[in-house]
Parts: C-alpha cells; structure tokens; sequence
C-alpha cells in the first residue's frame, strides 16, 4: 500500500522521526513545520492522510483541523491528531474539530502504522465512492449530494464479544450513547451471531477465558458474509506479541486498556464509516453493471447483454447437441405511431410490449430489446416449431388487445412482425442464425406483417 501523507510538527526531530517510519513502509511523506504552511502544502498538492500536531506556536493543530474540514476541497482528508495531551479534553475537542482518530505520543510503532494504513483504505474507498456519485450524477443517474455525510448519518449497530460482565458492561455503557450495541458472551456462539446478523463492526477483547480470540478472528475472515467485516481488538498494555498477530490475520484497529470513552467512539465510527463505503462501493458497481445491460425504459436485457449471453448460450447448445432457437420481433408501424400520437404515446407501446412478451414466456427464455421497436427472444432446449408456436401466441397477444396509452384517454391496435431461426448444426455460428431469424422478419413485413414466419433453413 503506497499513500502521500504530510507530517506536520513544529519540532524538526518529530518531523524526522515520523517521516523515517514511514518512509520505511514505502509511503511518499510530505512535511510541514506549522499550520499556515500546512494548509498551504494542502492547497497545492493531494494528501491521502495528515498527521497534524496539536502544540505547535500561532496556529494550534485544532484550528488548522478546522480549517481543513470546513474546506470542500479536503474535508474527505482524513486527519490524525498527535499530542502528548491524553486528557479526555483534548481528545473531545479534536472530534469537534473533525479529527478521525488520535496518536499519544511518544507514538508506538505499532498505532502509527495501523492507524495510517487503515485511513488510507478509507479514503481510498471515499475517494472512489465520491467519483461513482459524481459521474452518476453527471448521467443523471444518482442524486447523491455527499456520499459520506448520508453514511455518516447512519445509526451504527456493534457486537461485543466479551466475556466478562465488569468489561462489557462497562464498554457497552460508553458506546451506548452513538451506537445500537449487542453483547456476545459466549465466544463460540459469536461466529454464528456475527455471520447471521447485520452488525457494521465487531468488538472483540482479545483476553477472553478459555477461548483464543484470534481463532475468531481467523474465522471471520474466512468467511465470505463476514470477511469484509471490521474487527476491533480490545488490547491489554501487555499483550502487543498477540495483538500483531491478530493484525497480520486481518484485525482492523485495536484499543488499549484502560479505555478512553472518546477514543474508543472515535475509532468505532472510522471503522463503520470504512465498512458502509465498502458496502455502497459494491452495491454501485452492481448497479453500474446492471445499468449497462438493462434497457432504462423497458427493464429488459439490452443489446450488449444479448450478444454477450448468446454466444454462451449457442456454445451451450453446441456442445449439449441440444436445440437452441432465436427470433425477432418488430412493432408494425411504429414510426406512424410516435408521429400520429407522439414519442409519449410510444414509449408506453413499448413498454406494454415488453410487459406482454415477458407473460408469454419461460423463465429460462431470454427477452431483450434490441434496439427501437426491435425485440430478441433466445429459447434454449426448443425446437422450431415449438418455437413457432410461442412466436404465434406472442403474436396473438400484442393484437388481441389493444394498447392504452396517454391515461386512458387512448387506445391503439399494436401487431408485430416476427422472424425465427434455429441452430441447425455444428458449422453454424451466432451471426448465422441472427441473419437468418433477420431474414424471416423481414419476410414477414414482406408478406403483409402481423405474422410469423420461419427460416426454411
């Protein structure tokens, strides 16, 4: 994982102590001396993360926190505030200034690292969902504002897994106030819990009785429903051998004992934040692979599924030796259609259209419009002339009922026109059978419309 991340301190020795650490790590460091040139240094170049000192002289790391986060431009910056105030305090007034997460130093190894590199996937996700919703927008697609904003506004829903009463009693007290928090004494029910509910984040103390957490661990990130779910460790001062171990597994963050209320809130949002990016990351590029195969105005497939999914479907065929047939039907007068009644009137033909060949067809069948008042059906395992006899009552729907359009206030005689074609054997080939199910539609205009006609092939 590479990321930029400016380091600002006022004291040279910090600056040079952190940007070795992470220079060591393979990230690309930029530094600053004080807020002013701070802000300045984000004005002009793209940072992934900002550790940002909160003593320094002038212009206190609060102010430049603020300053950033009130920028449309940075406030998706994700900013880690490092102090050597461990007040409770000083941590609530860096989550008012919009701090994402703290560093006490003298900074443990362990935590810069962690902490960086779990920011930095983060953003990267933010990053990545802000560009979806933006080009989304852009085609009209999505009317997200702001992506983060809306998750952030979402209620979070936890399970601790502990299994002491004075610990999780205690925990669940503190995250009460800003999460829907369940509580998993038993470890080994945990799994099953966790696997079966919709929890954004899992707690875990690492010291449970008679139970190695890290199995848990292990086991969550096996599996396919729980292997994106963040974990944080709950950690004794004493236990780091164990806790990078549970890191190298896959464990998201962690907190130390005696934990700090602010702390422990602040690091649970960054983790459900990360989650719920992850979550509508995927769901987009569902939606985005949906959109490019569906036909916004019919619902059905579109052309670049069908050409996509015929291809297997007629290899299918030729390796099973079993029948494979194709036909295309064509609205008759559809043009007189949208310049007698207008484009209005033709769209709900259209759809009416799509509804009714959808009713006339088998689950397997593959309807698709393939462009216009043209629409494609691929029947698997059918014959010709049972293909011809589904393409006749195709038929005889669309022209025994007439269509309504503009409210009711109209109705229109609608027929179609359709060619069918079959695969006829080994040296056939996909073009070949559009051609000729083309050919027999274009009989059927020939011949007077409103009928079928097969390819005599």
């Amino acid at each position: 994982m590479t990321a930029r991340i400016l380091v600002v301190d006022d004291i040279p020795a910090n600056v040079k102590l952190l940007q070795a650490r992470l220079l060591a790590e393979y990230f690309e460091v930029l530094t600053a001396t004080s807020g002013p040139e701070a802000l300045e240094i984000c004005d002009n170049e793209d940072c992934d993360i900002i550790l940002l000192d909160v003593m320094m002289p002038g212009m206190d790391g609060f102010e430049v926190c603020r300053r950033l986060k009130a920028n449309p431009e940075m406030r998706h910056v994700p900013v880690i505030m490092v102090t050597a105030l461990d007040q409770p305090a000083d941590r609530v007034r860096g989550l008012e200034a919009g701090a994402d997460d703290f560093l006490t130093k003298p900074i443990s190894e362990i935590a810069l690292i962690a902490r960086v590199k779990n920011l930095v996937r983060l953003k990267r996700a933010a990053d990545e969902l802000r560009m979806r919703a933006h080009t989304s927008r852009e085609m009209g697609l999505d009317e997200m504002e702001d992506v983060d904003e809306q998750l952030r506004a979402l209620p979070g829903k936890a399970l601790l897994v502990d299994d002491r009463r004075s610990s999780f009693e205690r925990i669940a007290g503190k995250l009460s106030h800003a999460f829907d928090i369940a509580v998993e004494t038993n470890p080994e029910d945990a799994l099953f819990r966790i696997a079966d509910g919709d929890f954004d984040l899992v707690l875990l103390s690492l010291s449970l009785d008679d139970f190695d957490s890290l199995r848990l661990c292990s086991q969550l990130r096996s599996l396919e429903r729980t292997r994106t779910l963040p974990i944080l460790l709950i950690v004794e001062p004493e236990d780091e051998e164990r806790l990078l171990r549970g890191l190298e597994i896959g464990v998201n963050d962690y907190i130390l004992r005696p934990i700090d209320t602010n702390e422990l809130t602040a690091r649970a949002r960054t983790q459900i934040r990360r989650k719920r990016f992850g979550d509508r990351l995927r769901d987009s590029v569902q939606e985005t692979m949906q959109l490019a195969v569906t036909d916004d105005l019919t619902g059905l497939h579109n052309r670049r599924y069908l050409l996509a999914h015929l291809e297997s479907l007629f290899q299918q065929a030729q390796q099973r030796r079993s029948p494979l047939t194709f036909f295309i039907c064509d609205i008759d007068y559809f043009k007189a259609i949208n310049d007698t009644h207008g484009h209005d009137a033709g769209d709900e033909v259209l759809k009416e259209f799509a509804r009714r060949l959808r009713r006339s067809l088998r689950g397997p069948d593959l309807v698709c419009r393939y462009g216009g008042e043209e629409f494609v059906i691929v029947m698997p395992d059918t014959d010709l002339s049972l293909a011809y006899g589904v393409a006749e009552r195709v038929r005889k729907r669309i022209a025994g009922e007439p269509f309504i359009v503009q409210g009711g206030a109209q109705t229109l005689d609608v027929t179609v026109s359709v060619g069918v074609a079959a695969v006829t054997g080994r040296k056939d080939t996909v073009e070949q059978l559009i051609k000729r199910a083309d050919t027999a539609l274009y009989a059927a205009k020939r011949d007077g419309r409103n009928r079928v006609v097969a390819d005599a092939a």
